[in-house]
């Protein structure tokens, strides 16, 4: 008997439920946040070693800016004409403007390094109206270099209406003297290392005087300096 209760405690006791280990996710979300914090870390190494690089670079090169101007023009004909149509003694309400130009740039890069330039639109105007586009494309040049690209500017009859119709007809007839403003914007980069600076700017902005009867350029003005031919 005594044997037996024995045997029945000691199967009672092998009833009581077990513990099971718990295990804590707080290593998990402190592994996360480490890889964040080096990441971080490392992004910041990057971009400050990036900064650091081109400050060598700008210590170096010392970039210079580009310059980008006007050098020659060739008049191959420059035509005014008036309608026939209006009565005697009445100023006329239009004239017609034909012509035939080619420009001649001069791109001059100071600098250690090699430039990429845009394609660049320079507008062509008599007083303050366009009258046609100078087309030039994008290019790359080298350092220490200057290179000439030419142009052409043709306009066929266009109609310049009241008041400005009035003004050339008198440059053209009585002063002999026609002015054109050519204005644009030429977009530039320098190239270090493969890669390209931010784009810098150099404005074009010129007059020039044409003889209807000599066919001829009278006046060339860029800036602030004037050339007289």
């Amino acid at each position: 008997m005594t044997t037996g209760s024995n045997g029945d405690g000691g199967g009672a006791g092998s009833w009581y439920p077990q513990r099971r280990p718990h295990y804590g996710y707080g290593g998990g979300s402190a592994s996360f946040r480490g890889c964040c914090c080096c990441l971080f870390l490392l992004l910041t190494f990057l971009a400050l070693l990036a900064l650091a690089v081109a400050l060598v670079v700008v210590l170096v090169v010392k970039p210079r800016k580009p310059q980008f101007d006007l050098n020659q023009v060739s008049v191959q004909y420059l035509l005014v004409a008036s309608p026939t149509t209006s009565p005697a003694g009445v100023p006329p309400g239009a004239a017609y403007l034909s012509l035939n130009i080619t420009l001649l740039f001069t791109a001059e890069n100071p600098n250690k390094v090699g430039i990429r330039y845009g394609a660049t639109a320079f507008d062509v105007m008599y007083h303050g109206v366009p009258l046609g586009v100078a087309a030039v494309p994008g290019f790359e040049q080298p350092a220490h270099s200057t290179r000439l690209l030419q142009t052409r500017v043709i306009v066929d009859r266009f109609n310049v209406l009241q008041t400005d119709a009035q003004d050339l007809i008198r440059d053209a007839a009585i002063n002999d003297r026609v002015e054109l403003r050519i204005t644009g914007d030429v977009g530039a980069k320098i190239l270090v290392l493969g890669f390209s600076s931010p784009r810098v700017q150099v404005s074009v902005d010129c007059t020039i005087a044409i003889s209807p009867r000599s066919q001829s350029l009278k006046y060339k003005q860029c800036g602030v300096d004037g050339l007289s031919v």
